[in-house]
């Protein structure tokens, strides 16, 4: 495990020792607006995806994209890279529990969703001359509670790109 990225990932696990959000929107607005409310989720999803990126490059996978958006299609990968000599086109999911919110994150990669992931992966090995690899999907899922450190579940494979 290289020493940068081991220590790169401990400093920002140290920084969402108390969740991934600055704290907790209920107790300074009665209701934040719907605008509030996309802005603190698109807050989280993107410290998700960072706390992500340095979970995985701390167990060995060296990426080669992040974000990925076809040109000419619509889709998003968030992660793209290798595991060994697999490549491997990661969805991370990050939801933030709270009562009303009980189900797992990685259940909502539903199957519309793995087409189009699918869909733009292939996108990405035209445009990039991809030689050919053994390739997989993952989705990386993080349960982000208010007050305490992000737990995360890797699930390697997870679905099938022959949907």
């Amino acid at each position: 495990m290289p020493w940068a990225s081991w220590l790169l990932f401990h400093a920002v696990h140290w920084r969402a020792r108390r969740g991934l959000r600055d704290e907790d929107p209920s107790q300074h607005a009665p209701q934040p607006s719907a605008q509030q409310r996309k802005q603190i989720s698109r807050q989280t999803g993107i410290r998700g995806e960072t706390y992500a990126y340095w979970y995985l490059r701390r167990l060995g996978y060296v990426f080669v994209a992040r974000n990925y958006h076809p040109r000419s299609a619509k889709g998003e990968i968030d992660m793209i890279g290798y595991d060994g000599e697999v490549l491997a086109f990661v969805e991370v999911r990050t939801r933030t529990l709270r009562a009303e919110l009980t189900a797992l994150p990685e259940l909502s990669v539903t199957t519309a969703k793995q087409h189009l992931l699918v869909r733009t992966a292939k996108f990405f090995l035209l445009e990039r001359h991809i030689k050919p690899c053994p390739m997989r999907f993952d989705v990386l899922a993080i349960d982000n509670e208010l007050g305490a450190p992000p737990v995360v579940r890797l699930h390697k494979d997870a679905f099938s790109p022959q949907i």
